[in-house]
């Protein structure tokens, strides 16, 4: 499974990086094709198969900031659950717990687990972050709070509170500020901008899908961008 999920994202990267190469279109239409197959995608199916991403995924450039590596949506389809039914965040931590190996190569490039259920004591207070990584490349811990419904500001605020926490009390003088990601059913994406500051680097809402796109979905949707560029 993961070697077509590869395949899949190496085949479409090739495409929009052919497009972009070649060049055609270019000149007559006065915009750049690979940019809006890449828009397009992006609005399809999501970042990771941006061919930027690509490109950090293979090896072939360093990130730069955390968007760079983490992907929108990330596909869990190797987790075994099935679209039709209801689960708990507990059921949906379990699960990539269960199958933690290929859930660290989602992520992308460099990350490494640290602790699930991580308990963070403020004062009297306990708090529990869902799932704790370390990522070596952007030299960050890496904090995930599971939310197996449409994100609030409410869960926004939670994780930025873990995040400054990882960064006070956790974060070496020599290690990049933590990030936080909500991974999460659904989200609103003006209310994750209204609710963070304007240069805001640290929050990531990321959507989880249960199923992967077909690889000939993905293709049409390229062939179909590059044929409405030739009319």
């Amino acid at each position: 499974m993961e070697r077509e999920r590869e395949e899949m994202r190496r085949r479409i990267g090739d495409c929009i990086l052919e497009e972009e190469r070649s060049g055609r279109h270019l000149v007559e239409r006065g915009s750049s094709l690979a940019d809006d197959l890449e828009r397009r995608i992006d609005r399809e199916f999501g970042s990771g198969f941006s061919s930027q991403q690509i490109a950090v995924e293979n090896g072939e450039g360093m990130p730069q900031t955390p968007k760079e590596i983490i992907k929108d949506p990330m596909f869990l389809e190797f987790l075994g659950l099935k679209r039709e039914n209801a689960y708990y965040e507990s059921d949906l931590e379990s699960a990539i717990i269960t199958h933690l190996q290929s859930f660290l190569l989602e992520l992308g490039n460099g990350f490494s687990f640290v602790a699930r259920q991580k308990r963070l004591l403020l004062e009297d207070d306990e708090f529990f972050a869902d799932l704790v990584f370390y990522n070596r490349i952007l030299r960050c811990f890496v904090i995930i709070e599971i939310k197996t419904r449409k994100i609030t500001y409410e869960d926004i605020g939670r994780l930025q509170m873990y995040v400054n926490h990882y960064d006070r009390f956790e974060k070496r003088d020599d290690e990049a500020p933590t990030v936080g990601i909500l991974l999460c059913a659904a989200k609103n994406d003006t209310v994750v901008k209204m609710t963070l500051p304007k240069d805001n680097s640290s929050i990531i809402a990321s959507r989880y899908e249960l199923y992967l796109p077909s690889e000939s979905q993905l293709l049409d949707e390229v062939k179909a961008e590059i044929e409405r560029f030739d009319e």
